[in-house]
């Protein structure tokens, strides 16, 4: 199933979200090995660079694009649909469409590569004098 943003951005909330994107793979998958340094370059690309800045400014810096959580820190770009030397190798048009990547906190991205719902943010509540309500 290729995963895309027009799918995902109907998802609402940041588990839904998770749950689209969230990898079945097992741990220690061989992806790049001793070809990294292809992905390494790639990452480093000018053309990479201006797609990253321009997914960022779309998901206005919130972790999967949810609307209330802000990424402090470092803000990864994700392909939604994992890449492979042959992408790279041959510059595959996709591994640069905005369509197939969104904005990920550390801890999310992490979340979705390893399956760990458990380091997905929670969303802060504000309480304020005269609020009663209980959590």
């Amino acid at each position: 199933m290729i995963k895309t943003y027009s799918e995902l951005s109907k998802l609402t909330s940041l588990d839904k979200r998770y749950g689209y994107l969230k990898l079945s793979r097992s741990v220690g998958v061989k992806t790049f090995g001793s070809d990294r340094y292809l992905n390494q370059r790639f990452y480093k690309s000018i053309e990479w660079k201006r797609i990253r800045d321009l997914v960022i400014i779309r998901d206005a810096g919130f972790d999967l694009g949810v609307l209330g959580f802000s990424i402090s820190g470092k803000i990864l770009i994700h392909h939604m649909n994992p890449i492979t030397v042959t992408n790279v190798k041959f510059r595959d048009e996709d591994i640069l469409n905005p369509e197939f990547l969104i904005s990920s906190s550390e801890r999310t991205h992490q979340a979705i590569h390893f399956g760990d719902i458990k380091l997905l943010p929670e969303l802060l509540i504000y309480r304020i004098p005269g609020d009663t309500n209980l959590w």
